[in-house]
């Protein structure tokens, strides 16, 4: 069972990757745990608006930008992130909650996790997806990873804006989960740049281009 480390338009039928089976059915396990337990599930729906329609542009997307096993595998990474914070809200997640008692914290920072995370984790597929389109350029292999954190992050608090003050005010506290934090998104935004400024450079590290 090989196991890819680089974008491939010529990547075999989806049902010979096995690994790319093995992402899919444990996210899907974690996934349905996330429904059936959750504490508040019109939060979930909420988060997982995107989860679906992320998932929908993998699916009919795949036979034009078939990405690495290493791609996939930091996708479900982070969309299992996703969606464990979504199972309690992000701001009642009980991992946070864990490491708020262990190191004496003032808030929940698992937000805080899964927005670094996004910079992080999917660097290497950002760095993946463009690699057909421009010319082996360093510097623009480090930059578009960290551009589209910054811009995909801010991007998602101004939905999560829309989402909380106009379409569903009933749940826009839940779902912001600011925790009184009037900088929340600024700080959302910063560490997921600062996510995808470690991860890019990691990636050039190791990387051959």
């Amino acid at each position: 069972m090989k196991f890819t480390f680089s974008f491939s338009g010529n990547r075999n039928p989806i049902r010979n990757n096995l690994w790319l089976w093995m992402f899919i059915v444990i996210f899907t396990i974690i996934w349905s745990i996330t429904l059936i337990w959750t504490t508040n599930i019109s939060n979930w729906l909420l988060e997982n608006t995107l989860t679906f329609i992320f998932v929908a542009v993998f699916i009919l997307t795949y036979k034009k930008y078939k990405f690495s096993d290493l791609s996939y595998m930091l996708i479900c990474i982070f969309l299992c992130m996703h969606v464990y914070g979504a199972q309690y809200t992000y701001a009642d997640n009980p991992f946070g909650y864990w490491l708020m008692d262990t190191f004496d914290l003032s808030r929940n920072h698992y937000d805080r996790i899964v927005h670094f995370s996004f910079g992080l984790l999917l660097a290497f597929p950002v760095r993946e997806l463009f690699q057909p389109y421009i010319k082996k350029s360093k510097l623009l292999y480090w930059l578009l990873p960290v551009v589209f954190s910054l811009s995909v992050s801010g991007l998602y608090e101004l939905i999560e804006w829309a989402v909380a003050d106009i379409f569903f005010k009933d749940q826009g506290m839940d779902y912001l989960g600011t925790q009184g934090d009037i900088w929340d998104a600024q700080k959302d935004t910063f560490v997921a740049l600062l996510g995808g400024m470690i991860g890019s450079g990691i990636v050039s590290v190791f990387s051959k281009t």
